[in-house]
């Protein structure tokens, strides 16, 4: 029988390579819902393309656009976030969580609560609604699965069935576009550098916490909710061929790592299969073209986002909120020009220091965190702006 899946994000990086994967099995996958922020054109094209039973836009100012979009189709068009969260309830078998943002967590959230296998590609329901999301999946019989590339790895290498035979997890970063700059180099470079990833093809946000190394402190935070490891043995390591997407050792000294192409199609695939395999179209790994694996220590005065990330996840409750949302705002300044590459950090650690909530009980307070923490991010970061 095929599986119900739907996509969440499905205009982003991640949904087209979700759907590349499903169009290319299509006696396998039917798609029952299909979202988007605010491209009408792209939602329209995929929600005809697989004949989608619903397809959403976010802003639902563009929702006449859309139906216009789909005259002549079956598919149903509505508009809003709360129709984003009527689509991720709809009770799909596969669900693929993209959506960027706090704008995904009440989706998820639903999704979970629907039962059925939840695909996490964005950050912010393991970082900062995690207690809240799993617990939900262990109420509900949800079954969360990582779409990053590392946490992948670490689920294809890790012993569920023996988690205290685990010594520690590695999870390997590339370094991004700056690993070999010095912090003046780092000072002077331009939002057109930051998001030129050597590796990875990824969106602006997520290629600049590539570059501060924000983004692999994320993951560490991730990884703590999804394995069941002391946070104290999670390391990272710079690893800037990509090949290596993350490490497992277990206490007799073997080491366990997944290797592969730098295509999210694979880990994608794994999700989608699981816990079967299913062919992609990836390019086989060529290991004597690569050659050699180089390995490094991350430089923690170049890249103070991993000290704030671990401060975070060991103070717990609302911090890695806070911190995810900060540094929403301070990309975006970065992105916009108004701040240099370094105050990224600078702003997210005072935004830190300013801003200490209660821990969040309800989805609902992890948004309200979320838009305070953004506010204290503006006002730390008007000593930085020129």
């Amino acid at each position: 029988m095929k599986r119900s899946v739907s996509i969440l994000g499905a205009t982003g990086s991640i949904g087209t390579s979700t759907l590349d994967l499903i169009e290319r099995a299509p006696d396998a996958f039917e798609v029952l819902a299909v979202t988007a922020k605010s491209d009408v054109r792209k939602l329209a094209e995929i929600a005809r393309r697989t004949q989608a039973k619903q397809a959403v836009i976010a802003d639902e100012r563009l929702l006449p656009a859309l139906t216009d979009a789909l005259l002549g189709t079956e598919t149903k068009a509505s508009g809003g976030n709360g129709a984003i969260v009527e689509a991720a309830a709809m009770g799909a078998d596969w669900t693929m969580a993209a959506i960027m943002g706090c704008a995904g967590l009440e989706p998820v959230m639903a999704a979970v609560k629907a039962g059925g296998t939840v695909v996490l590609a964005n950050k912010e329901p393991l970082v900062s609604a995690g207690e809240l999301i799993l617990s939900a999946a262990k109420d509900h019989g949800a079954t969360i699965l990582p779409a990053d590339s590392e946490h992948n790895a670490i689920f294809q290498c890790f012993d569920f069935s023996r988690p205290e035979r685990v010594r520690r997890i590695i999870l390997t970063a590339s370094g991004g576009p700056f690993r070999d700059l010095s912090r003046p180099e780092m000072a002077a470079v331009t939002p057109e550098q930051a998001v030129a990833h050597p590796v990875w093809s990824m969106g602006a946000k997520i290629s600049v916490d590539s570059a501060t190394l924000m983004n692999k402190g994320l993951e560490l935070i991730e990884a703590a909710r999804l394995f069941p490891v002391d946070p104290a043995r999670i390391e990272i390591i710079l690893h800037r061929q990509s090949v290596i997407h993350s490490l497992v050792e277990y206490v007799d000294g073997s080491m366990l790592a997944q290797l592969g192409s730098p295509d999210m199609r694979t880990p994608i695939a794994h999700t989608l299969a699981w816990p079967d395999r299913m062919e992609t179209p990836v390019a086989p790994l060529d290991l004597a073209a690569i050659g050699r694996l180089d390995f490094a220590e991350p430089d923690p005065e170049r890249f103070p986002a991993l000290r704030l990330c671990r401060q975070a996840l060991e103070a717990g409750g609302a911090r890695p909120a806070v911190l995810n949302a900060a540094n929403e705002v301070a990309v975006a300044a970065f992105l916009d020009r108004r701040i240099a590459f370094l105050d990224i950090a600078a702003i997210v650690e005072q935004t830190m220091e300013r801003y200490d909530p209660a821990a969040p009980k309800r989805i609902e307070d992890v948004v309200v965190i979320d838009r305070e923490a953004r506010l204290e991010a503006a006002e730390a970061m008007k000593v930085f702006v020129d």
